[in-house]
């Protein structure tokens, strides 16, 4: 099983090969150009790099969200085209559950934290024990305030990923000693921890559907927020 994977739900973008479970390849860039301009590229490049052609990949893998609500549109539809192409299995993969596999810690807790402004984060919690991740939290929208007398509560390292990671750790790590900010290379969103949640999607005989297949965004976007408040003041 050959998984192409994407990730552009933050300002960097990443694509990646997984080959039954052994990472092939993943080119990433933080560049500061749009995923419009360079996701194609990276894809392209990646697979003649690998020795691959689009021909040879089983399944596309993309995270659906949440993130940047652009972000998040440019990887799904990059996604579906490729699925739908090539009539490929396309699977969407929790941004906050692809950063806990990326980041591959054996023991403790793992709080993946997006920065969604107005001092809110794009959450989920993991507890991996030797190994074996277990999710805690569903992924939502919190405010830090609420993250705070959550994680309070745990015992344990607990490690902050993602590019809200050191906002939650400047804010939260004076009154919860457990928080521990992995190296910046560590922190952020990549492919290769799409492409690992999409194999135990496979493993377990998930169906990838690329027209079931939509963003998730968790909340709505700050266009559609000012809109529904005018209509609310309006009555």
């Amino acid at each position: 099983m050959l998984i192409l994977a994407f990730e552009t739900t933050a300002k960097a973008g990443s694509v990646a090969l997984l080959d039954d479970k052994k990472l092939l390849g993943e080119s990433y860039q933080n560049t500061g150009l749009t995923h419009s301009q360079t996701l194609m590229v990276m894809a392209e490049d990646l697979l003649k790099s690998c020795g691959k052609t689009v021909q040879d990949v089983t399944a596309i893998a993309v995270a659906e969200g949440p993130g940047s609500f652009t972000g998040v549109r440019i990887g799904v539809a990059a996604a579906k085209g490729f699925a739908w192409g090539g009539e490929l299995p396309c699977y969407g993969v929790s941004t906050l559950e692809a950063m806990m596999e990326t980041l591959g810690v054996y023991q403790g807790y793992v709080c993946p934290c997006m920065d969604a402004r107005r001092n809110q984060v794009y959450n989920a919690l993991f507890y991996v024990n030797q190994g074996k991740p277990e999710r805690v939290k569903e992924d939502r929208a919190i405010a830090l305030a609420e993250l705070k007398e959550e994680l309070k509560t745990l015992e344990g390292p607990i490690f902050l990923v993602g590019d809200g990671a050191v906002l939650a750790y400047n804010t939260l790590s004076a009154e919860i000693p457990g928080l521990i900010l992995p190296p910046e290379h560590r922190q952020h969103q990549r492919a290769s921890g799409v492409a690992l949640v999409a194999a135990k999607k496979i493993a377990v005989q998930e169906p990838g559907d690329a027209n079931a297949l939509t963003p998730n965004y968790l909340r709505l976007s700050q266009a559609e927020r000012e809109r529904m408040e005018k209509m609310q003041n309006a009555k």
